[in-house]
């Protein structure tokens, strides 16, 4: 099923920091990057490297029987493994041993020591690993905050969300789509918080989410050693198209007090945006004490005063200019 405009997310050859920061960074849009130096981990980590320098320790991981995982309504399971037996088994396609049937798929996101209130941090949790691994030096080191390891399964999906900063994915091994829906399409999406609703994005249900098909789709694949810049608040979908390992880099590119002090995931809403929710939710409150009609009335007058403070100025024609060329 064809659902909504296609684009190809525009690829930059040979990006060192001055290149990022001149053609690629001012844009907020999202990139992919190629020929930037990440270290030895492309060529060394493979399923045996992996387990044996990653050892035994503990880890948390996603484990479900369908290829996609949905977090709104948890059809995956928690389960902890040794590292090197998570991974041996995230790279097989039938399991002697398994949770849940011969065919489960495995997910790792790394975590902190305190994972309520630590970032992940690939240096510390995978010492061993973070050797061959080489952070891209695109920003400052004081802005940055989490550096975290991934793992999937061969065709593994994950839900579609968004994140409050600015982050670059790494993908060190195997292949991985990845399908980007711009913040200004937020109101198609089906929000429910930071995640979007709307699970099969090449399926969907058009009588559930008859909308869905006026968001305008950006996809690509990445290869091994490609990376892909996703700048905050656009929305992303991912695809293991083959057993995959990559690392997610996040950095503050606001003030640090523009964060929730509290959030080591970095994907809760903004200090400011979170109060102004919160505002809002009681403004709709007092609407319901009018009758139907005046809560009409005055919410639309609402919706009009929000668009005429606080929205941008329109980018779809910018939009459908830059990236037309490269539509799919």
């Amino acid at each position: 099923m064809e659902v909504g405009l296609r684009l190809a997310v525009p690829v930059f050859e040979g990006v060192d920091k001055e290149t990022f920061l001149r053609d690629v960074y001012p844009r907020r849009r999202p990139a992919v990057l190629r020929g930037v130096s990440v270290g030895t981990c492309c060529d060394r980590w493979t399923v045996d490297y992996l387990a044996e320098r990653g050892g035994s320790k503990d880890v948390k991981v996603h484990v479900s029987a369908e290829p996609q995982m949905d977090f709104l309504h948890k059809n995956f399971l928690y389960r902890t493994l040794p590292f090197d037996v998570f991974v041996r088994r995230a790279a097989e396609k039938k399991h002697a041993d398994f949770f849940i049937s011969e065919e489960e798929y495995y997910y790792l996101r790394s975590l902190g020591e305190d994972p309520r209130k630590e970032p992940a941090d690939l240096q510390k949790q995978f010492p061993g690993l973070a050797e061959d691994f080489c952070i891209p030096q695109f920003f400052q080191p004081g802005q940055f905050f989490s550096c975290v390891f991934r793992i999937s399964s061969c065709g593994l999906q994950l839900w579609t969300h968004y994140d409050v900063m600015d982050n670059l994915l790494v993908q060190v091994s195997g292949r991985k789509r990845v399908v980007l829906y711009s913040p200004q399409d937020a109101q198609y999406l089906y929000l429910s918080g930071d995640k979007s609703e709307v699970l099969d994005i090449d399926n969907p249900d058009l009588e559930r989410f008859p909308d869905f098909v006026k968001a305008r789709r950006y996809e690509c694949v990445l290869d091994p050693g490609d990376l892909i810049f996703i700048p905050a608040l656009w929305f992303h979908n991912t695809l293991a198209l083959q057993f995959g390992v990559g690392v997610n880099v996040f950095w503050r590119h606001l003030p640090e007090e523009s964060y929730d002090k509290r959030d080591p995931y970095g994907n809760k809403d903004l200090v400011a945006a979170a109060r102004a929710m919160q505002a809002t939710e009681r403004a709709l409150r007092a609407l319901e004490d009018l009758p139907p009609d005046y809560r009409d009335f005055y919410a639309r007058r609402m919706v009009l005063h929000i668009q005429s403070r606080a929205y941008s100025c329109p980018q779809e024609e910018a939009v459908q200019r830059d990236y037309s060329a490269q539509s799919l």
